[in-house]
């Protein structure tokens, strides 16, 4: 058990990082965050800011040194970076759950091993590939196995034809083609699990996304008792499989009401972000607890809440950037407004998120929508 004032390493420095660092400190803990941006809004609040890339082995070497033990904020941290590390200092999670999680191609490839339910998918390594796919994939979503998220690095390909194009505006880099589903809706559970193998699971969210990326998320989700308690056997189960350690997300697709796998994350997550207001113990108190080798927290949901993310696209009119009129969400009743200190505002960039809570989930999902509305956030835009 590492406890405080001890020292943690964050590799990352994102939102989620600066997150983690807020709860290691309430907590107690140092934290050093190492990354590649001056403007790191992790960096900005951690004891110490190593600006270096996630390869430097003089910066490795010195977290290695400094810190007692290490964890990530983001899946594409390389694998070779964890090992490294590990072999000095306790690394959570580790290298090879990463490495399932930041490959959608080891990703499907182990859900399949393992009996977990996905939908059809065909590994695109060459266009021969493509050529030779069952026909029923189609039409199809071509994502390339690594580095994409919030949409990028995806195509909807209605044939054959329309997937070698894509697949060559993607360069040729290696991919998964998923069929399309019909969706009835989408759900994740977020989890936390130590190095014994205990696990706590926070409930079941229902997400929307908007252009791929979350936009609500809704907890608890508005799906039956049934398909919520599924979920989270099937998040335990993968966390199990993977011999996983820390906070882990997993996201699934309803169709046809089957529940399915659509993705891992090995980190907090997005659709976690209401752990912070609406739970007994928040996803980043969790990572910090998993981390250190302490007692799991009760992830208990005390209050119904909705969860909206604000993006860059709010700081934007035409040509002219200006900051939103916070003073309208601020008048919403149970609402709670995180800004997360980034330099820029970029369309597309996250930005910020509020929670609302209540006593009642109806009113809590009127109220955060409304809010959304007054903020300036308009569907289809």
């Amino acid at each position: 058990m590492i406890l405080p004032p001890a020292t943690l390493g964050m590799l990352g420095g994102g939102q989620l990082g600066r997150f983690f660092v807020s709860a290691a400190h309430e907590m107690g803990y140092k934290v050093w965050v190492l990354d590649p941006d001056e403007h790191s809004p992790a960096g900005l609040i951690a004891n110490r800011h190593l600006r270096a890339d996630y390869d430097d082995v003089a910066a490795l070497d010195e977290m290695a040194v400094n810190c007692a033990a290490i964890t990530t904020e983001f899946e594409n941290v390389p694998a070779a970076t964890l090992e490294r590390l590990a072999r000095s200092v306790p690394v959570r999670p580790s290298a090879t759950a990463v490495a399932v999680c930041q490959d959608r191609i080891g990703e499907k490839t182990f859900l399949a091993a393992h009996g977990l339910p996905h939908g059809p998918f065909a590994v695109i390594r060459t266009a021969e590939d493509i050529r030779a796919a069952n026909a029923g994939l189609f039409p199809a979503v071509l994502k390339v196995a690594r580095l994409g998220y919030d949409g990028k690095g995806q195509a909807r390909v209605a044939d054959c034809d329309e997937a070698l194009a894509a697949f060559a505006g993607f360069d040729h880099e290696p991919c998964v083609l998923e069929r399309m589903l019909s969706l009835d809706f989408e759900m994740s559970v977020v989890l936390v699990r130590d190095a014994e193998g205990h696990t706590r699971c926070f409930p079941t969210v229902e997400n929307r996304h908007r252009n791929g990326i979350l936009d609500v998320s809704i907890a608890p989700a508005r799906a039956t008792a049934c398909q919520r308690d599924d979920a989270q056997g099937l998040a335990q189960r993968v966390a199990e499989k993977l011999g996983y350690v820390g906070t882990l997300a997993v996201e699934f697709f309803v169709s046809r009401g089957t529940l399915m796998v659509n993705e891992m994350a090995p980190r907090p997550h997005n659709s976690g972000h209401h752990t912070v207001d609406a739970c007994v113990t928040s996803q980043y108190d969790q990572q910090v607890r998993a981390l250190a080798g302490l007692p799991l927290g009760e992830a208990r949901q005390h209050s119904p809440a909705v969860m909206v993310n604000l993006l860059g696209d709010l700081w934007f009119d035409g040509d002219r950037v200006a900051e939103p009129d916070w003073a309208v969400l601020h008048a919403v009743p149970g609402l709670r407004l995180h800004l997360y200190g980034k330099h820029a505002p970029r369309p597309g960039r996250k930005m910020g998120h509020f929670t609302v809570i209540g006593a009642d989930g109806p009113t809590v999902l009127a109220r955060a929508m409304a809010a959304r509305a007054a903020i300036g956030i308009r569907d289809g835009a």
